[in-house]
């Protein structure tokens, strides 16, 4: 197994000689973590790019591919370092940079505007444009600008819309905007990017647009391990397997409910069908697949910590690139866990597509508004005990009001004391919703009978494989051909 350089990126920014044994070794594992900007040609690529090394007097570096466009360097066309996918190595991290990141990666610049997202992390703009700067070497802005540049090309090469739509798909405010970011990120305008026929269909379906794009991620994917884990949980209604093995759910969308299918991960693309009610939801749908099925996950780092451990090694080498499954939505994440407390993962299916058929709406899982609406009556009329409707509802009404946040630029301390403080919620329910809703690569459902088993029973130690506990986890969930239906399943102190 290649390993991983454990130094951080802003080591090697600080110390060139260090970045040039990298770029010229072409060490393709720094790819997507540092960028080379070449003087002489006007160019940004990843490490490994196969042209010639540039002389070191004509390298720059950098941390981001924002960073380098911001520099005045555009994407080299043979390497192709804007079509990496996104990087998730500080997800570990709670500090203020790292939520900002996560936030933008989201889309919520082009939802809420630097000002919102500011806003929800208690700091000013300007704090927020200084922060990122000192971490990644650009602000909020070019972030945001960046991140729909990469989907606007995407759109552009893989699908026959106008570019009139892509540019307003992909979160650009007007058709010249959007030349103009597209001639700096790539060094031409967007016309000229497109290759080939793409997969737009013409026969959309209910009216809206149906879409068939091709996202990246980085091999390998253990692919029998995630889709088997995923299968289990399918929620009845809203979750189904298609013949070919494709997964295919509902989600629900602003413009209206979307069909996500997503064939199996290959060759490092993924196939995803998307049929939307409107072209406008296609940015967040994107990014809501790739946290789903945890594309952008950097599996050598992952395996170089855990298969450092003597006692995981076996399982990391049977299973490279174990893989954490998202959440579509952190409200439905954290229902299933309060759900699936103490009972099989058949029971808890069974439940949870009571739910989404009395509550949901045309096969989309119920939001916390509608849970909240339904009441206790509502929710021990599927079949959930006192005890555990009042938990879920005490979720759906904080979440609603907006008081209890569960997506990935939550601030993950303050969730997990909120969520700790609701009535039916322990230790590991906030833990699995803490590595599955905020994206928590380290969080660590303890008392889960199934891991504090087989740590047991192999003498493992969790501490070791920091800041990829959750990894870990999951590759102890889906250690046996039979694991996909054990159920995570808490202690019996978990409800209260």
């Amino acid at each position: 197994m290649a390993a991983v350089p454990a130094e951080p990126v802003a080591d090697l920014l600080h110390d060139p000689t260090a970045a040039y044994r990298v770029v010229s070794s072409r060490d393709a594992r720094w790819d997507g973590r540092l960028f080379l900007g070449v003087v002489s040609t006007g160019v940004y690529c990843r490490p490994s790019c196969p042209a010639r090394t540039p002389r070191p007097e004509n390298c720059r570096y950098y941390a981001c591919a924002a960073a380098a466009v911001a520099a005045g360097f555009r994407a080299c066309r043979r390497c192709r370092p804007d079509a990496l996918p996104a990087s998730r190595a500080d997800d570990h991290r709670s500090d203020l940079a790292a939520r900002a990141l996560r936030l933008i990666r989201d889309g919520a610049v082009d939802e809420h505007g630097v000002g919102g997202v500011a806003a929800a992390l208690h700091v000013s703009e300007r704090h927020l444009h200084r922060v990122l700067v000192e971490e990644v070497g650009v602000g909020p802005l070019r972030l945001a600008q960046s991140r729909r540049a990469q989907l606007a090309r995407l759109l552009v090469e893989q699908s026959e819309l106008g570019m009139t739509a892509v540019a307003f798909a992909a979160g650009f405010s007007s058709v010249r905007q959007f030349n103009d970011v597209m001639r700096a990120e790539f060094g031409r305008p967007p016309s000229q990017l497109r290759t080939g026929t793409g997969g737009t269909d013409r026969r959309p379906r209910s009216g809206g647009p149906t879409l068939t794009l091709r996202l990246r991620y980085r091999d390998p994917y253990a692919v029998d391990a995630a889709w088997g884990f995923l299968g289990a949980r399918l929620v009845p209604g809203v979750e189904w397997t298609h013949p070919d093995g494709s997964l295919v759910r509902t989600v629900g969308a602003v413009g209206g409910p979307a069909r996500v299918c997503v064939g199996r991960p290959s060759g490092g693309l993924v196939a995803v069908r998307l049929d939307l009610a409107e072209l406008s939801d296609l940015a967040a749908l994107v990014h809501t697949v790739r946290r789903w099925l945890d594309l952008d996950a950097d599996p050598s780092a992952v395996d170089r910590v855990l298969g450092a451990d003597r006692g995981l090694r076996r399982l990391v080498r049977r299973t490279p690139g174990i893989r954490v499954p998202g959440a579509i939505s952190g409200f439905e994440m954290a229902v299933r866990a309060v759900v699936g407390q103490q009972v099989s993962v058949a029971a808890a299916r069974t439940v949870l597509g009571r739910l989404a058929a009395d509550l949901g709406e045309q096969g989309v899982f119920p939001g916390a508004t509608q849970v909240a609406a339904g009441g206790e009556t509502a929710l021990r009329g599927i079949g959930l005990t006192g005890r555990r409707a009042r938990a879920v509802l005490a979720l759906a009404q904080d979440a609603a009001s907006g008081r209890l946040v569960l997506d990935p630029g939550a601030d993950r301390d303050a969730t997990r004391r909120h969520l700790r403080a609701l009535p039916g919620v322990g230790a590991w329910t906030v833990e699995y919703v803490a590595l599955r809703a905020l994206g928590d690569p380290d969080a660590w459902p303890e008392g889960d009978l199934v891991l504090r088993r087989r740590v047991r029973d192999a003498r493992l130690d969790p501490a070791r494989w920091r800041p990829w506990r959750g990894y870990g986890a999951m590759h102890l969930w889906t250690a046996t051909p039979s694991a996909a239906n054990d159920a995570p399943t808490p202690s019996t102190e978990e409800s209260r």
